[in-house]
C-alpha cells in the first residue's frame, strides 16, 4: 500500500510539473549587441527577468551585426519562423510592415505605465504610416573619440569645432614617429565599406552642410535625392580631403566601428558612439570625446535600436511586450547605461541619482547627451537598405579615389531611380 501511495504521489507531482512547464511561455529575442562585453551586460539583465518571471522565459540570441542580421530576419519571415522580438535599428520598420510581419504596439503602449517615461524625441523612430511599430531599447548618437595625450604631444590645446579646424588638426596629428618615411600615427580613422555603419557615420556631415536625403514625403523612397545634392557633395569631398591629405587611415571593409587603432595609438581620432564607453573605461588608455565638427550647422545621427514584435500568438505577443516593458523601465535602462555607455531612453533613468553619479565619473557621456538636441533620424520606409547600400557605394568610391563626389552620387541616383521609379 505504501509503495502504491508513493507511486501515485510521484505520478501526481509529475503531472503538476508538466502542467507548470506547459504554462511557461518561451520568447526568442534576436539581437546584435556589440562589443561582447555589452552582450554580457544584456544577458545578466535578461537572466534577472527570467528569475523574476517564472511564467515567461526569454532566450537571448546574438545573431550577428545588423548587416548580417538582415538576410536572417527576412528568411525567418518568409519561412514563417520569425523570433518573437527583434533588436534592430528603426530603418527596417517599413520593410517588415510591408511584409505583414509585425504587430502594431499602439494599443499595448497606450495602456502601459512606461509610456510617459520614454524620451519624446524617440517617437519618430517608432512611427511609420501613422502607427507605432516598435519601442525604443537604447539610444545614442555619434561624436569624435580622441586621445588627449596625442593631442598634447602635438601641441594641440583645443578640440576642433568646424571642418577647417578639424582638417588642420588631423594633419598635425599625422606623424612619422621613427623617421622611416612611413606614417606611424594617423590623425583620423574613417570607415570604409558599403555597410550601414559607414552611412550612419557619414549622414551627419551631409546634414551639417545643409543637405537633405529625402525631398517631400519623408517616408517615400522615390523622394531620395543624391544627384546634385550640394550637402552630400560637400560631405564626400570633406572625407576625401582627409584621405588626400594623407591624414586619414581607412578601416578594413565593413570594420569601421572597431576601436583597436585608436586604443593602440595608430590613430588619434575616430567617429564612434557611447556604446564603446564601457569598453574604454576598462582600459588604461586616456580618451576624450568632442562633438562632430560642424560645417554650416551642428548635426549628429540619432542611433540606437528598437524592439520589434512579430506576429506569433496573442499569448507570446503579450509576453514579449512584458519583457519590452521591463527593458524600457528605469532600472533596466540605468543598469544598461552604466554597463555599456548607451544613453537611457527612460527619462526617470536619466534623472536618477545613480545615473547622475555615473555622469560625474564619466563626463564624456555629457557630450552625447548635449549633442542629442542636434540629432536626426534616418528615414523609415521600405527599401531603406537599398538606399543605404547606394550611399555606401558612393562613399566607398570616393574614399578609394575611383569617382568624384558628384559622379559617385550621380551613379547612385541612377541606380535608385531604376528601383523606385
Amino acid at each position: 500500500m505504501l509503495l502504491i501511495g508513493i507511486v501515485a504521489l510521484s505520478g501526481c507531482q509529475a503531472i503538476r510539473s508538466k502542467v507548470a512547464t506547459n504554462k511557461v511561455i518561451h520568447i526568442t529575442f534576436w539581437h546584435g549587441v556589440n562589443p561582447p562585453a555589452n552582450r554580457d551586460v544584456l544577458q545578466k539583465l535578461v537572466d534577472k527577468f527570467n528569475q523574476t518571471h517564472v511564467d515567461i522565459q526569454v532566450e537571448s540570441l546574438y545573431v550577428g551585426q545588423q548587416d548580417q542580421q538582415t538576410p536572417k530576419v527576412l528568411s525567418a519571415v518568409v519561412g514563417n519562423a520569425p523570433p518573437d522580438l527583434l533588436w534592430y535599428n528603426p530603418t527596417i520598420a517599413g520593410q517588415l510592415v510591408e511584409l505583414g510581419a509585425l504587430i502594431s504596439v499602439d494599443e499595448m503602449l497606450a495602456n502601459s505605465p512606461v509610456k510617459n517615461e520614454i524620451d519624446p524625441a524617440l517617437y519618430t523612430s517608432m512611427e511609420y504610416q501613422g502607427k507605432l511599430w516598435s519601442v525604443p531599447f537604447a539610444t545614442n548618437n555619434i561624436g569624435i573619440f580622441y586621445r588627449p595625450s596625442l593631442f598634447k604631444a602635438a601641441g594641440i590645446t583645443e578640440t576642433p569645432r568646424n571642418w577647417t579646424e578639424f582638417r588642420q588638426v588631423a594633419q598635425k596629428l599625422t606623424l612619422d614617429t621613427d623617421g622611416d618615411g612611413r606614417i606611424d600615427q594617423y590623425g583620423m580613422f574613417l570607415p570604409l565599406g558599403k555597410g550601414e555603419f559607414t552611412v550612419f557615420t557619414w549622414l551627419p556631415f551631409m546634414w551639417s552642410s545643409g543637405g537633405e536625403l529625402v525631398n517631400g514625403d519623408g517616408q517615400n523612397p522615390a523622394g531620395v535625392r543624391l544627384q546634385e545634392n550640394q550637402g552630400a557633395i560637400a560631405a564626400l569631398q570633406f572625407w576625401r580631403n582627409l584621405v588626400t591629405d594623407g591624414s586619414a587611415m581607412l578601416s578594413s571593409p565593413e570594420r569601421g566601428y572597431e576601436t583597436d587603432p585608436l586604443l593602440s595609438g595608430k590613430v588619434a581620432m575616430q567617429i564612434n558612439g557611447p556604446w564603446n564607453l564601457g569598453q574604454f573605461q576598462e582600459t588604461n588608455v586616456d580618451f576624450g570625446v568632442f562633438p562632430l565638427p560642424a560645417n554650416q550647422k551642428p548635426a549628429t545621427n540619432i542611433g540606437g535600436e528598437n524592439l520589434f514584435f512579430f506576429k506569433t500568438t496573442p499569448k507570446r505577443q503579450k509576453a514579449a511586450f512584458k519583457f519590452a516593458e521591463y527593458a524600457m523601465s528605469a532600472d533596466f535602462q540605468t543598469e544598461l547605461a552604466l554597463g555599456t555607455g548607451y544613453l537611457p531612453i527612460n527619462l526617470k533613468s536619466r534623472q536618477s541619482a545613480k545615473y547622475q553619479e555615473f555622469i560625474q565619473k564619466l563626463p564624456q557621456v555629457n557630450v552625447f547627451l548635449e549633442q542629442a538636441q542636434y540629432g536626426r533620424s534616418r528615414p523609415i520606409f521600405p527599401g531603406y537598405n537599398r538606399i543605404s547600400d547606394s550611399i555606401g557605394r558612393a562613399v566607398e568610391a570616393v574614399l578609394l579615389g575611383k569617382l568624384s563626389p558628384a559622379d559617385a552620387l550621380k551613379a547612385s541616383q541612377q541606380r535608385l531611380d531604376l528601383i523606385f521609379k
